[in-house]
Order: C-alpha cells, then structure tokens, then sequence
C-alpha cells in the first residue's frame, strides 16, 4: 500500500470531522437551517451499611437522616409493577420500591440476604428453600410465603411478564408455612440463586394486585422496599418516600428521592451545576471531565455492564464472508476511538460480553488493529470499494463516524443512513441493514443472559438480530445454563467468547462506566453493575 493510502490518526480524523462541520454550520447558518450539533456531543444511546468516603472532603461522617435525593434522568419510567418492563428507567426505580428474597452487594458480584434470612438447597440444587425474615409491606401488612409464591408464579407464567426467561426453570413453588418458601426446579440452573435478586422478581402484596387489578397496581402500588409511591406524573417525575415499615434498620436515611424525568442532555447539566439537581444522569463526556475538577462534584465513573459494539449483519452479502468481518475489525482503532469518544474514561472492549459479567475472560483478543492487513483481506475478498450500510439515529454520531473514516481508509464506502428508533429496530429485526454501532447492558451478573442475548443463535434473537450462528455457541450455551461447577463454567463461557471472536461475530469497541455526577453533599451512594442504585443506604448533608 502507497503513502497515500497511509491510515490516519484518530486526532487528524477529528480535526477534518471539526473543520467539515465548521464548514457545514456556516453554509446551513445562511441558508436559515438549524446548525449541526457539536461533534463531541455524548455517544448514547440485613446488616447496617458501612459510612464510607464519598463525599468531596474526603473524611468519613456518621450518616444523617432526612432530606430528599432528587436525581435527573432521561430515563422514563413507564410500569411501577416489576413484571412489566425492562426499561433501564423502570429497572432503576423498581430496585429501589420492592425487596427481592435476595440483594446484592455494592460491586454486585454476592448476593446477600433480602427478605430471606437464610436458604439452603438440596444436594442436587433442584430444590431450594427459603425462610423469610419478619418484614412488612408499604400498608404495614406482613410479607408472607403466600406473596412469594405469588410473585414467581405471575412472574414467570403471566402472558405480559417482559422478563419472564431466567425463571422457566422453576417447575413449582409452595409455601411450606408462613414463612417457608420452597422451589422446584426442572434441572440444574446455575443463575437460579441469583435470579431470585433480580430486578422483576421484587415481592409484591398478593391480595392487594388481585383487589386492585394490574393496572391500578402498576401506577399505586403497595411496596415492599426501601420507598413508597407518593405520586407518578408519567413523563414528569416519580416521588417516594421513605417506607416506615421496611425491615432494614433505621433505614431508609432519606425522607425521600424524586425522580426527575430530563431529556435534554443540557437541561440535566444545568440542573446538577445549580443544585437543583442532587443526582445527574448521563452526563455527556466532556462535562465529566469539566466536574471532575471541580470539588463541588462527585464523579464516581463506576463499572457498569454496557458494552459499544458495532453488529454486523451476518446475511448481509458482503459480511457473510468472514474476512470481510475480520478486515473490518482489524481496520477499526478500538482504543483510539475509545479515548476520543470517552475522553478516556472507558476501557477498550476486548470481547463480546461486558467486563463487569461473571466469567468474563479479560485474554479474549479480538484482531489486532492493522489497516495494511485489513486492506490485503478486503483485496484476498474482492471486497474492496464494497458498500456497507450503516444505520444511525443521530447521523452525527461520533463513534460511527469514526469507525466510518477508518473504514473508509481500507477500502471499505460505509454509508450511513439515519432513521427513528423505530426504525432502526424495525431495520435489525428485519435484517435490512449492514451494520450499526450501538450498545447493550446485562441486567443481572450471570453471562447466560448476555450471551443468549447476543451471541446465541436459536435463543430467540438471533443474537442481537445479526443473525450470526455457531452450533457450538448454542450448546455451550445450554452448557452453561446447567453447569453448577464455577470453574466448569467459566471454561465453557470463555470458549463461547473465543469462538464468537474468533468467528467476528460483532466488533467490540468499549466498556462503559455510568456518567454519573453527584453534588458533593451526596453521601454513599452507589449504582452497581446491575443498574441498581443503593438509595436506602444514601444520604444528604445540606
């Protein structure tokens, strides 16, 4: 290759995206059109707690009680019953307004008891059993085996539950007396204990839905958790406030937590700079790194489990060839796209599952960034001058810009065309499309929803609709669901990224931490990987 095909860096990359764009928002300025946004724009898409350091002084203080946490998010929340959504929105809320039989602690890796005190399993695994602790509803009615049992069964059997997969193994569930739950499961499952924490399987009031009805239930409901609802304005705001019946101690510390509903990235920075905001959301990058030098602000950056990818339609009649898949992945400058992006505040992403996921295998190497090699496949190909569609919701997405410069450096044309959210899922289900960057989060630690989301061929997305198929994927997949042993698994799931990268399944391109911002009178708050924060252990001081 001649020195005029010479890749260029991610810098010279930027400076030619900023100058176009400087060139495109005068020539849209005097046509009267609204000007392009900013290229750096954010890529979206039982014991006592321990106080702990986290506010800016540094020193640790006894927690205070009172006050209300008031946290902005463009995250909507649609459902207040657990079995209803799976929206990130209703995932963060529902967390914090149900106790499961189990909860998690703060780097979500153990779990630890919830509303059960103690549980064993028999020496197969197939039976487990559960003893409840003494614990109240929101109504001051006691939480029951009969809830339990309740909640599981309309969980895992009701038509409209929207998460219902991890709990089909469950053949039955009975109340042994008032406090016993015991259930029974139709083969080894190995997410199982830890399923029992996850964000649908909080416990609700049985004779309460059944009076109410669903409907009612999911916008008044009665609670089990740490908060109580005291009013939803859908697409306004959720306010709780602290459940004085909730059977942790002396918690929640806060009188209560408003949810503020702000989907402008703008209006979020500025309510957070003027305090009337405590908790921001998704706050773009280069405002992460303005308040991180600020001593007013708290930036904790802590590990979640969204991963960037870039999906490669397998039926796609260009990418159905393997080296054109690795091509495209050795033309792609992970870290360097990372680092502009993120600022450098994610990590470049070297498999196909999240970083923060049991089992994740850190010597996965996905090929190795060189553009000369990347060229001499796409030749081997025929591929070269090869059109690629990639879809967008934002046509000036970043990310997919750079990823489309550097394409475009080996001899690969991908164009982008910009459609809805609606769209855009409409197009991958459909499989009418190339490629397009996008992530995805794992809702709980076990990686057997990750990889049945997105490298499982038969698991009822074709895998993440790219329609990418490995035999052997499937069955170690079904592997993993069934083996109990932990270093029998954690083989079986590192030869599933092996395989899935080694076949380029998907490009990966970086592990995400939250953009969270707090103001420094915020106090030991935390948001694991799971997406769940810790509000009934947080607390204010102003």
């Amino acid at each position: 290759m001649g020195d005029d095909m010479a890749p260029q860096p991610i810098d010279a990359i930027l400076s030619a995206r900023v100058s176009r764009r400087r060139m495109l928002q005068g020539v849209l300025a005097v046509s009267g059109a609204p000007a392009l946004s900013a290229l750096l724009a954010a890529c979206t898409g039982g014991g006592e707690p321990t106080p702990s350091p986290t506010g800016a002084t540094g020193t640790v203080a006894e927690p205070v009680s009172g006050g209300t946490l008031r946290i902005a998010t463009p995250y909507t929340v649609s459902s207040l019953d657990p079995i209803k959504s799976v929206a990130a929105g209703d995932i963060e809320v529902l967390g914090q307004i149900y106790s499961r039989l189990l909860r998690r602690t703060p780097d979500g890796k153990d779990v630890l008891p919830g509303l059960a005190e103690e549980w064993e399993s028999s020496v197969d695994e197939l039976t487990w059993t559960f003893t409840l602790r003494e614990a109240a509803f929101s109504d001051g009615s006691p939480v029951t085996a009969d809830d339990v049992v309740f909640s599981f069964l309309r969980l895992r059997d009701q038509k409209d539950s929207a998460y219902p997969g991890a709990f089909q193994v469950i053949a039955d569930v009975v109340a042994m007396d008032e406090r016993t739950v015991q259930f029974t499961l139709d083969g080894p499952a190995a997410p199982f204990l830890g399923s029992t924490e996850q964000f649908n399987a909080g416990i609700v009031p049985r004779r309460v839905v059944e009076d109410l009805g669903d409907e009612e239930f999911g916008r008044n409901p009665v609670t089990s958790g740490g908060f109580g609802v005291v009013e939803w304005r859908p697409n306004e705001r959720l306010i709780l406030e602290a459940n004085p019946n909730y059977w942790r101690e002396r918690l929640p510390y806060l009188d209560g937590v408003e949810v503020i509903e702000v989907l402008r990235d703008p209006t979020r920075v500025s309510m957070i700079e003027t305090g009337e905001a405590d908790v921001a959301r998704e706050v773009p990058w280069p405002q992460i790194e303005e308040f991180k030098q600020r001593d007013d602000m708290i930036v904790p950056l802590e590990p979640s489990s969204v991963i960037y990818v870039v999906l490669l339609n397998h039926k796609h009649p260009v990418l159905e060839d393997p080296r054109v898949r690795e091509a495209m992945a050795m033309a792609i400058d992970r870290e360097g796209i990372t680092n502009a992006v993120t600022f450098g505040n994610a990590t470049p992403a070297n498999s196909l599952i999240p970083n923060t996921v049991d089992y994740y295998d850190p010597n996965i190497s996905p090929p190795a960034y060189d553009p000369d090699a990347a060229r001499a496949l796409l030749e081997e190909a025929g591929a070269v001058g090869a059109e690629i569609e990639f879809l967008v919701t934002d046509i000036d997405d970043q990310a997919t810009q750079l990823v489309q410069d550097q394409l475009g450096q080996v001899g690969l044309n991908a164009k982008l065309t910009q459609v809805d959210v609606g769209g855009w899922w409409d197009s991958i289900i459909g499989a009418n499309y190339g490629a397009t960057v996008t992530w995805w989060y794992n809702e709980v630690p076990d990686p057997d929803p990750a990889v049945r989301w997105a490298l499982c061929g038969t698991c009822g997305n074709d895998s993440y609709y790219t329609f990418y198929s490995s035999e052997e994927v499937d069955d170690l997949t079904e592997q993993g669901l069934h083996e109990t042993d932990g270093d029998e698994r954690a083989a079986l799931y590192s030869e599933i990224q092996r395989i899935a990268m080694d076949d380029v399944a998907q490009i990966p391109l970086w592990y995400q931490p939250y953009q969270n911002v707090y103001r420094s009178w915020v106090h030991d708050l935390h948001m694991n990987p799971a997406i769940q924060w810790n509000l009934d252990e947080a607390w204010v001081t102003k």
